[in-house]
């Protein structure tokens, strides 16, 4: 049954239209603060440092996502390392400032009633960025309907498909009641939001006084549209039957296929057919799917990825499309612990608002960088010791792993030979390891993953102290990054598109032991930044082997690392300084979205 407009539709105030064309910024889930629960990991604070650069930058941005009342998940640990999933709780009100703004979108032939809360996101010039979280719900909604908006990553395909439907189309149409007419470009922060290329479309048809789609139609909404295609692990595209399209957007799915009227081709690759990359192939080719990468890459004027490798890659992926390459950044001032903060405040006025001022760093006495690094490790093993009785040492090398717990990222790749990391922590030097991270609840084995390094914790705890902390967010991360001495990454190539949390680290002056992929390519300085694990997938495509690569990490380790810490300060004080001056003033937001306004907005 369609239901009537709400009342409370009919007093919208709508926002002075701005002098300037706009981008609007689209993305499934945004990190703006640690306590509004509407992310998940690296996708959403990307979004939100993206968010917070512009505002210091003075770009003139809206954004778009969801409001998750649910949260992504509270995350709680057995002591075997079985993770439990809760709601996360937590009072909308207190965050976010309701609108009177209403809009609608039809799901399974009925009208779904949207409103919207607003975050303000002010930089370091008093510029502001609005974000608008879009909810359903409602009491006019079906009870259903109200909590489609609720879980960040929840349910099966058609919910899924159902909050693209909400931020896609109903998230353009939300702007437009909000009076933000003069939108330049639509920045789709990956394929959840390709759904709006649709609906300006039919803006554009419909403004002529038509109702089929022309090819000038499709060429005015692909210059108002950009994609950032962020990842190369299927499960990072989403797919949807054409039957499932059908029984949710009705006769949305109609105009889909009434886009073959202007253009066969154009909606044969959009249903599916296309040129994959070896790995992934069979995922992209299926028929009659809606494949939601494939619709943002259509219908936008320009598409990048997000490190120069990962370009690369999305070419052999999508070989019919021009895939440029922005790398990734983290907002600076964010991301740089109290001590540090205060030190580059000191040394480097100005270095919030020009992040590339960082590269003055080389002239900070060493011994201020150490005082500085000491006082946040500190902070971090006393916190460690707190909460889990870890009974750690603030004068052990202590390595920092910490992302979201999916098989290809390698978490255990420390672990492969239990006899060579003794012979280690005896002969070279002991360490001690912190690690954090979600598993996605429908990911076995992400949570088998937590469990086997909580099964190694016990094996190695007279050698080697392991904790491993629970509910890893932006709180935590700004207290784990900083307060350790060297961070590790070990994801199987060529699976990070980027990663984002060594550039946080390298700010702080924490060097990176990773595998050579993502931003690493680009940012290590072998023995100046930080250090390489050798990458024998490069070697051995066809083997990947992880032991070889562990026995990198191992002399790593062994004949560099801990030599360095122990025996050679200030060396290590060196490659600390290096991984602030080189990539701390580079792989920043800052530097990004000037890349994005050269290439992409304006």
């Amino acid at each position: 049954m369609v239901r009537e407009r709400p009342d409370a539709a009919v007093n919208v105030t709508q926002s002075t239209p701005l002098e300037r064309p706009v981008i609007a910024y689209f993305s499934m889930e945004m990190g703006l603060d640690p306590a509004i629960p509407t992310y998940a990991g690296g996708l959403g604070v990307l979004a939100g440092d993206t968010i917070r650069s512009a505002a210091d930058l003075d770009v003139a941005m809206v954004a778009v996502t969801l409001l998750y009342r649910k949260g992504y998940f509270y995350q709680r640990l057995n002591s075997d390392g079985s993770q439990h999933e809760e709601p996360v709780e937590w009072v909308v009100d207190d965050f976010l400032k309701e609108m009177a703004a209403r809009t609608s979108v039809v799901i399974e032939g009925r009208t779904v009633w949207i409103r919207c809360f607003r975050y303000d996101v002010t930089g370091t010039g008093r510029t502001t960025i609005p974000v608008y979280f879009l909810d359903c719900d409602l009491p006019e909604n079906a009870e259903s309907d109200r909590s489609l908006t609720h879980y960040l990553y929840g349910g099966d395909q058609r919910y899924r498909l159902c909050q693209e439907v909400i931020l896609g189309i109903g998230g353009l149409r939300m702007l437009r009641e909000l009076g933000h007419s003069r939108i330049a470009r639509f920045h789709m922060n990956e394929g959840h939001a390709a759904l709006l290329t649709l609906e300006l479309l039919e803006e554009e048809a419909t403004a002529a006084g038509r109702k089929i789609v022309n090819k000038e139609d499709v060429e005015k909404a692909r210059q108002k549209s950009v994609f950032t295609t962020h990842t190369p692990v299927p499960t990072g595209h989403d797919m949807f039957p054409m039957d499932l399209v059908s029984q949710v957007l009705g006769t949305r799915s109609d105009f889909l296929e009434r886009l073959d009227l202007c253009n066969l081709e154009l909606v044969k690759r959009i249903l599916g057919s296309h040129r994959g990359f070896k790995d992934i192939q069979d995922v992209f080719s299926r028929e009659r799917a809606l494949n939601m990468t494939y619709l943002a890459l259509n219908l936008s004027f320009y598409v990048n990825g997000v490190a120069m490798k990962h370009s690369e890659v999305s070419k052999l992926m999508f070989a019919e499309y021009r895939v440029d390459a922005i790398t990734n950044g983290v907002h600076a001032a964010t991301w740089t612990s109290e001590p540090f903060q205060k030190l580059f405040d000191e040394h480097i006025p100005g270095w919030r608002d020009d992040n590339f001022s960082l590269r003055y760093a080389l002239g900070i006495p060493k011994a201020q960088i150490w005082d500085a690094h000491v006082l946040a490790k500190k902070r971090l093993v006393r916190f460690v010791n707190r909460e889990k009785n870890a009974g750690m040492d603030e004068d052990i090398l202590t390595i920092g792993f910490a992302r979201r717990a999916a098989s290809y990222k390698r978490a255990d790749l420390l672990f492969t030979d239990l006899e060579r990391l003794k012979a280690i922590t005896a002969d070279a030097g002991s360490f001690q390891v912190i690690y954090a991270g979600k598993a996605h609840p429908q990911d076995e084995q992400g949570k088998e993953l937590i469990r086997r390094i909580l099964e190694f914790k016990e094996k190695l705890k007279r050698e080697i102290k392991i904790t491993y902390l629970e509910n890893y967010d932006m709180e935590l991360g700004k207290l784990v990054i900083p307060g350790v001495d060297l961070w590790l990454n070990t994801p199987q190539p060529p699976m990070e598109a980027s990663g984002t949390s060594g550039m946080k680290a390298a700010l702080n002056g924490v060097p990176s032991l990773s595998v050579l992929d993502g931003w690493w390519i680009e940012g290590c300085i072998e023995g100046v930044t930080g250090w390489s694990i050798s990458n024998s997938a490069q070697a051995h495509p066809e083997k990947g082997d992880s032991e070889a690569d562990a026995k990198s990490l191992y002399d790593k380790l062994e004949k560099m690392i801990i030599p360095l810490f122990y025996t050679r300060r200030d060396r290590y004080i060196d490659v600390m300084l290096h991984s602030i001056a080189l990539n701390g003033s580079f792989f920043n937001t800052h530097r990004m979205l000037q890349e994005y306004m050269l290439k992409a907005y304006f």
